[in-house]
């Protein structure tokens, strides 16, 4: 059976069973502040799970691709080393939000398995929570240890531990016993040696967990306490690339039909072999997981980049590169030619890799050779530390330093210091490691209390389209800290003109006004699990009494315009430069606006002007706002409603049209394009291969932005005496300092001739080398020109010349080509030496090379030091 049919004969079997099938949710989340990528299938559901929202379907299956890699669920250093960790992988699931429970989930996964999918059921266990004496006090799970007796011997059901069988969502929410479904895949040999009950949660390569069924039934508080739900959910996910093992005989999820086309591409490429060394099969592992991870991610809209959900997308994609330039023996790019193969393995089920194809392709290219020039700078620096070092282990905080600032993995530093007779302080690289994880830890932690519930919680109103004043009712609050904001108080209303966080716009800011005529400001506005959550510092004093919300409507008008103003310039950009150009990302500010998309060049000067062009165009005629406010998906795509790449999109939608740019969009916008008065584009920009940023201005800012260049121009006149036109005065300045440039450098060019008279009667010989060094009053292109012209007349010249210039010392060395062929000498290394007394440093090649500091100060020690090179 092939993994696609595998995928399908799971949907089917659930949409036999009365489940709404749905797409794949989009690995990396956008709009939910507790996380940055979907690490469980259940992700997408948690507004069901937690009450915040009721699902059009109580029941609900897909196969959802899911990324784990930071935080609780890391499995990164594991991946490549055994046969079934992943960092992507796709989890099947099933869902029941207040329908059925135990009795279904059980016996639907029992019949899929051994009668659908006919796994031998001798091969099969299951397990159940055994109940726990700790605080929680938590019974045995007989419910589900009975229905499993009904269907399995009893020495196949195990009794799990709360590690093992009790599944949380995090440190607070829902949560409830589970139980897993093991299949052991040993021959028959090796299960008669061992009995496969004892094997399971120990972590054997063929004795392993593919299902796992999870009956949410509590609520955990942020005291520790347990309380039962009011409403009880299933939440199943199976491994997708386990049951592929499993169904496809093999004991490796590398050998199943996921895998082998990528591992045979890598050999191909590499000229390597799979099967034969293992260092080189954990790489060729790490390869082809990664490549499906670093794909999804930025198919799913998120480069990688330096900072949250790129920096770890970047190292993922850098922990391949890596494994290949060591173990695999590539010294160019080679991940990205892996593209076309994965698009062919994957691309019918998630369509998104075909349409991204062209973007993921060039990205990753792009990165890899990135990371390749850091790997070579790193390889330099780590020549520099191992020269410096004094004895032969090298100490831990520079390899740190090393892996921290420049991305040089420590496993390859450790590789290379062995191979040349040095060791690691291992301990200090760790020490400095866990240093900088708590620090990264400590910035990040947020404590949160639980929910105050003031008033039952209905469905959530957002009014904000319509008013930006309101009268709201306090549902609940809770306090939230976190080290950056101290303090604060999350608050829900029952409804809300605030508009939070989302879909690149900022959330409103405001403030609640209290009958006794206090004011609490409101500092932010997000969306947590489909509930709108108001920041505050502090919290009404009449939480029981009606409360007015209240908008600030300056920074919501400015916005407003800024978000208009993305949609006409992703209209524009289409028409001026081609219907390739995809929306890749937005920030909408009150000040600004940011638009990330795909094109392959720099835009021109004339490009640029038309883009601006065609959207105060489109500002001129005063285009009126068309609003749908709920409308269903597909006859929004069918009226041409543009849909944005990586964002998830119920069955209705809202569409924003303006003339004949329409896109589905939930943020604010003006009631008409004149109110955004103008729009000046500020920057334009590569943020990675393929993908541009433009960052632009309208309305109040472009009059600021105006007002400044208007005042500039004032100050320059002031300072050309009231010159009529500036820009003919400023051209005859430039002609005249060109005019006196050639001046000074004939200048110095005769001054450099007077100095080499000179200096031909002060050539000391020092152990048969003609021997100078010498302050002058030259230049950094001066004193090169002089060394070279006394280089023309000895052919055993040892030069040292030293500067000041505004305010910083120069240092230019020159050595004879014989004196570098014959005694070794190295400009380069000189300079780097002397570079130290003027606080700076410098490079070269052997026969010449400069330095720069900012310690003019150290000038003469550095002369003195000059004459030990060929003492």
């Amino acid at each position: 059976m092939t993994s696609s049919e595998i995928r399908d004969h799971f949907l089917a079997f659930f949409k036999s069973k009365n489940h709404h099938i749905v797409p794949s949710a989009p690995m990396v989340i956008k709009d939910d502040p507790t996380l940055m990528f979907t690490n469980a299938g259940m992700n997408q559901f948690k507004e069901f799970f937690l009450g915040n929202s009721i699902s059009k379907s109580p029941r609900i299956a897909d196969t959802q691709k899911c990324l784990r890699v930071s935080g609780k669920h890391n499995d990164l250093e594991e991946v490549g080393k055994d046969t079934y960790h992943h960092t992507m992988f796709e989890m099947l699931g099933n869902w029941s939000f207040g329908d059925y429970f135990k009795k279904e989930a059980i016996q639907w996964a029992w019949e899929l398995l051994t009668k659908v999918y006919k796994i031998d059921k001798d091969s099969l266990y299951v397990s159940v929570f055994e109940g726990s004496k700790d605080a929680d006090a938590l019974e045995m799970d007989t419910e589900a240890f009975e229905l499993w007796k009904a269907i399995v011997p009893e020495d196949r059901i195990i009794l799990g531990n709360k590690k093992d069988n009790f599944w949380e969502m995090g440190d607070q929410g829902p949560c409830g016993p589970c139980s897993e479904i093991h299949v052991d895949i040993r021959s028959k040999e090796q299960k008669a040696k061992i009995p496969g009950a004892s094997l399971v949660n120990q972590d054997h390569p063929l004795v392993i967990e593919i299902w796992n069924l999870v009956f949410m039934q509590y609520n955990r508080k942020a005291n520790g306490d347990l309380e039962p739900l009011p409403e009880k959910h299933v939440d199943t996910g199976m491994g997708f690339e386990r049951l592929c093992m499993v169904l496809q005989g093999v004991q490796s999820n590398y050998d199943t039909d996921i895998f082998t086309p990528l591992i045979k591409e890598i050999e191909d490429i590499t000229s390597q072999t799979y099967g034969q060394d293992n260092p080189r099969d954990i790489a060729m592992r790490v390869v082809a997981d990664h490549i499906r991870a670093v794909a999804f991610s930025i198919s799913d809209g998120q480069l990688p980049s330096n900072n949250g959900a790129g920096y770890v997308i970047r190292r993922i994609l850098r922990r391949a590169v890596r494994y290949g330039f060591t173990f695999l023996g590539t010294q160019e790019p080679f991940l990205y030619k892996l593209i076309p193969v994965l698009v062919r393995i994957m691309g019918t089920a998630f369509p998104e890799l075909k349409k991204q194809q062209n973007l993921i392709e060039n990205v990753i290219r792009e990165e890899e050779h990135s990371f390749l020039k850091t790997l070579d700078q790193g390889l330099l620096m780590l020549d520099d530390i191992i020269s410096k070092a004094k004895g032969i282990e090298i100490d831990g905080k520079k390899a740190f330093e090393l892996y921290d600032t420049f991305g040089f993995p420590i496993d390859l530093t450790s590789l290379i210091l062995s191979e040349r007779g040095y060791t690691l302080d291992e301990k200090e690289f760790v020490k400095a490691m866990d240093q900088q994880k708590n620090r990264s830890r400590s910035a990040s932690e947020v404590a949160k209390d639980d929910w105050v519930v003031l008033q039952e919680p209905g469905q959530q109103k957002f009014i904000g389209y319509d008013q930006l004043t309101a009268p709201v009712g306090l549902v609940k609050y809770r306090k939230v800290t976190t080290k950056k904001e101290g303090a604060q108080f999350q608050l829900v209303f029952d409804q809300t003109p605030f508009y939070p966080e989302g879909g690149g716009q900022v959330g409103d800011k405001g403030y609640l006004e209290v009958p006794n005529g206090d004011v609490v400001y409101i500092l932010d506005t997000k969306k947590e699990n489909n509930e709108i959550v108001h920041y505050t510092k502090n919290l009404p004093k009449h939480l029981n009494e009606s409360l007015t919300a209240v908008v600030d409507a300056t920074q919501r008008a400015r916005t407003a315009r800024n978000h208009t103003a993305t949609h006409l310039l992703h209209q524009a950009l289409r028409q001026v430069l081609g219907t390739h150009v995809e929306q890749k990302g937005s920030a909408v500010h009150a000040g600004n606006l940011r638009f990330d998309f795909s094109h392959f060049a720099k835009l021109t000067e004339e490009e640029l002007r038309q883009v601006e062009q065609f959207v105060n165009k489109r500002i001129e005629e005063q285009l009126p706002l068309e609003e749908e406010r709920s409308i269903p998906v597909k006859k929004a795509l069918e009226a041409g409603a543009m849909a944005l790449f990586g964002e998830k999109y119920g069955d209705e939608v809202r569409t924003i049209r303006f003339g004949k740019s329409i896109e589905l969009c939930g943020g604010t916008h003006v009631n008409n394009t004149a109110d955004i008065w103008h729009f000046k584009i500020t920057s334009e920009g590569a943020i990675a291969a393929g993908v541009r940023r433009i960052e632009a201005i309208t309305s109040q800012a472009v009059k600021d932005f105006y007002e400044e260049k208007h005042q500039l121009i004032e100050e320059i006149r002031g300072l050309l005496k009231g010159s009529g036109d500036p820009l003919k005065a400023i051209e005859s300045l430039q002609e005249e300092n060109s005019q006196m440039k050639k001046e000074i450098e004939l200048l110095l060019k005769d001054k450099a001739r007077a100095l080499k008279s000179e200096f031909k009667g002060a050539l000391e010989t020092v152990n048969g080398v003609k021997f100078l060094a010498k302050e002058v009053d030259l230049d950094a292109a001066a004193m090169k020109d002089l060394a070279f012209e006394m280089g023309q007349e000895h052919k055993d010249l040892f030069l040292l010349f030293a500067s000041r210039q505004h305010g910083k010392a120069l240092l230019s060395c020159y050595i004879s080509r014989d004196l570098v062929e014959k005694k070794g000498l190295n400009a380069g290394n000189v300079v780097r030496e002397l570079g130290q007394y003027i606080q700076g440093g410098g490079g070269g090649q052997a026969f010449f090379a400069t330095a720069g500091g900012k310690n003019p100060a150290g000038i003469p020690e550095a002369l003195e030091k000059a004459r030990s090179f060929i003492l």
